[in-house]
Order: C-alpha cells, then structure tokens, then sequence
C-alpha cells in the first residue's frame, strides 16, 4: 500500500525551497522528503539521449552510492527517467516533481507510473503543486523546473542541446545561486552542444564522480578493496588488480592479456566511477 498524498505549507518546505522567491504556496506530497541533513543533487538532461548520456548518467550516480545525498528529478522520458532508475539501483533516495497532480491516472507521463511506484517503495518522495487529478500543461513543465532547481544545492547537466527545456532549470539554479554541473560531450555531439557551452560559460566541469563530490563539498571515502570491487564489472576487476602501480595504458594491454577496445571500454568506465585517473600519461589508482 502506497503512502497516502498529504498537502504541507511553505514552513513544511524543505529549507532551500523555502529561499526560492517564486516559491510554491503549497505542494502535495506522497512519500517521504529525504531528511535535511541529506544534500539534494537535481539530475537532468535530454528526453532524447544518447548512449553516451545514459551511460554517464548511470556511472556517476552509481558511484555516489553511500554518500549523503538525495537524487532530484523531473520524472520525464529520457536522462530524467535515468537519473530516478539509477538512484534507486545505487540505493539512494530520489524525489520526482511532477507537472501533473499526484493522482495515479494523470501521473505523466504514464509509461513512468510504475517508476513512480517503485520511488515510492523505496521510501522516496512524489512532488507536485498541483491538485491530484490534474493533468499536466503546457506551462506546468517549466513551472516543475524551478522547484527541480529549488530543491537542490546543485544541478548535475548531463546532456542538453543547445535550446532545450534543461536551460530553463540551468538559468533558475543560477538565477537561485545554486552550482551548476555539467558532463563534457564530443565535439560536434549534438546532444551535448548544450552542457558543452554550460562549461564554457562557467559551470563546473564533471569528469567523474570524484568531481561531483568535491562540487557538493563531500570528502571521498577510501574504501576499502572488497567494496569497491563488488561494484566493477569483469574487465573492470582486473584492470583494478593490475593497476598495483601507476602504469602507461600500453603496459595494461600487456599486464591482462585483454584487447585493446575491452580495455579502453574498461578504463573508461574506472575513470567515471572515479576508481582510476590518468595522468602524466600514466593510469593510477585514485
């Protein structure tokens, strides 16, 4: 049974909502807000995204597992959907703000009614401003977008065009004093023209999930072997094994008898997850 929908007051809002000058009077709310202690990360990005977004998106969340935040997002098809899976994946708490009301029969959009079930079973939190039975607008979206922005210390782009409906929610968390973060996309990338001239303009540059903390102003954790091993695929074990010491990527192809395309595929994904970082020409442990 799903937590009954409850409506709170502006003294009910979580503290950073409460600064926002164009503020909801009230929100209805099913689930539970993450407690305050907890620094709330909005997550956002393209409904059309790429390979490339969804598997940035699902790394670096994946690789804030155990650290105190709260993932915040616009339950939308695409990156948003992603960033909600993935917290749930990393066991992470994850709000949803929705344009619609809270009502299971106007959720939007409705192939994300089951997503919206499992955030709840998490011990998660639905979001709206509006009544429970009703549908989502035109203005109902960009209005969604400044409480997404509101909730959150920082905003994480992990990809955008370059006119897009993530520049409103970039424009509100500057406009509210908030960081702004963004993953780089190849040159000539379409979908990442828009966090590409984020970076350029100033936002903060995520390469891993170390830079994500260090924006958040969290200390990593120096776990320990076995917990960060139970989190790697194949490839990914024993890279970390043979990285004993700092080594050129030519001296990995030799070390684990792996081809080349398995063990650039491999790094990669040791780099976002913020285990390994090259540097000097070398790969090395972080």
């Amino acid at each position: 049974m799903h937590p009954p929908m409850r409506q709170i007051g502006t003294h009910e809002f979580p503290a950073l909502l409460r600064e926002i000058p164009d503020a909801p009077k009230s929100l209805y709310i099913q689930g539970s807000l993450p407690d305050e202690d907890l620094i709330c990360l909005s997550v956002i990005g393209s409904r059309r995204m790429s390979a490339y977004g969804k598997r940035v998106c699902e790394q670096l969340i994946e690789g804030l597992a155990g650290y105190p935040i709260a993932i915040v997002s616009g339950l939308a098809l695409g990156l948003d959907s992603v960033a909600h899976e993935s917290a749930l994946k990393a066991s992470l708490p994850t709000i949803a703000v929705l344009p619609s009301g809270l009502g299971e029969s106007v959720i939007y959009p409705a192939t994300h009614r089951p997503l919206a079930k499992r955030i709840l079973e998490s011990g998660g939190a639905l979001i709206s401003e509006y009544g429970a039975s009703e549908k989502p607008r035109e203005w109902s979206f960009a209005a969604r977008n400044r409480i997404v922005a509101g909730l959150s210390r920082a905003t994480l782009v992990i990809e955008a065009a370059e006119r897009s409906g993530t520049s409103i929610t970039t424009r509100l968390a500057l406009d509210y004093n908030r960081d702004v973060l963004a993953v780089p996309h190849p040159i000539g990338s379409e979908s990442g023209l828009g966090t590409n001239s984020l970076i350029r303009s100033g936002a903060t540059l995520i390469r891993s999930t170390k830079d994500i903390l260090e924006a958040l102003g969290l200390e990593q954790n120096h776990a320990t072997d076995t917990y960060i091993l139970n989190d790697l695929g194949e490839d990914e074990k024993i890279l970390y094994h043979a990285l004993t010491q700092s080594l050129e990527r030519s001296d990995l192809f030799d070390r684990t008898g792996l081809p080349a395309q398995r063990v650039n595929v491999a790094l990669s994904m040791l780099i976002i997850k913020g285990i390994v970082r090259e540097e000097m020409g070398k790969i090395v442990r972080v």
